[in-house]
């Protein structure tokens, strides 16, 4: 009984180092061992032993767990910096792609602008011409249906066309040059007509009839010396000023 005592006393001395290591760590667990090594016997080496193999399986754990995590930390982050890329790369996609859509869109626009202007500006166009026909040829009507009204000697359709107090200074420009011959030619300069136009073929922007119309010839010569002097009047004082117009 003397001799078990001590084993027993040295078993629960063990236990509690054992105990102590999982908390204050390898070296206080040391000096427990070698502590109770000096006192018990040599039966208890292998108990020893086993609680060093303990504590070192005990780090082993812990550091395998704190490398898992710091990979599953690694992981995490990388995965989470892959998704952030590509939100990236999706959003500068969705980015050029509504560019894309909006210039396309605006560049439709300008061209349906600019093919309305062209079509307005040629219905306008058109129209003016067609006003423009219209006019010269309500215009040439109106010459037409002036000179097939008109009638008499040269003297009476001037009196017809010729403001009243104008046909004084008129008749007597036409009697000084033509003498009312309407086919009157001037041998030297080749002038022609009443008003003795040169070339006489001035007068045709009165009427195609210019050669032969005594009205197409007073027209001419009307709008002549109203352009040319501002009135037949004018035109007269002139004449007599210089003996020509």
């Amino acid at each position: 009984m003397s001799v078990r005592k001590p084993i027993l006393h040295v078993r629960k001395r063990t236990a509690a180092i054992v105990a102590a290591v999982s908390v204050t760590g390898l070296a206080v667990a040391g000096g427990v061992v070698a502590e109770s090594s000096a006192s018990a016997p040599s039966q208890s080496v292998s108990t020893q032993a086993d609680s060093l193999a303990a504590v070192a399986d005990l780090q082993a754990s812990s550091a395998a767990s704190s490398a898992a995590s710091a990979s599953a930390s690694a992981a995490a982050q990388k995965a989470a910096a892959a998704k952030a890329a590509a939100a990236k790369v999706a959003a500068e996609k969705a980015a050029a792609h509504k560019a894309a859509v909006l210039k396309a869109a605006a560049a439709k626009a300008a061209a349906q602008k600019a093919a309305a202007n062209r079509a307005a500006a040629e219905k306008a166009a058109a129209q003016r011409a067609a006003a423009a026909r219209a006019a010269a040829e309500q215009q040439a009507a109106s010459r037409s249906e002036t000179r097939s009204s008109l009638s008499g000697s040269p003297q009476e359709i001037a009196a017809q066309i010729v403001p009243a107090d104008q046909l004084a200074s008129f008749s007597e420009i036409i009697s000084h040059e033509s003498g009312w011959n309407v086919h009157a030619t001037n041998p030297s300069s080749g002038a022609y007509g009443l008003a003795q136009a040169l070339p006489g073929s001035k007068m045709a922007s009165a009427g195609s009839d210019w050669q032969d119309s005594a009205a197409t010839q007073i027209r001419w010569a009307l709008g002549y010396m109203n352009d040319r002097y501002g009135s037949p009047n004018a035109a007269w004082q002139f004449w007599q000023a210089n003996n020509w117009y």
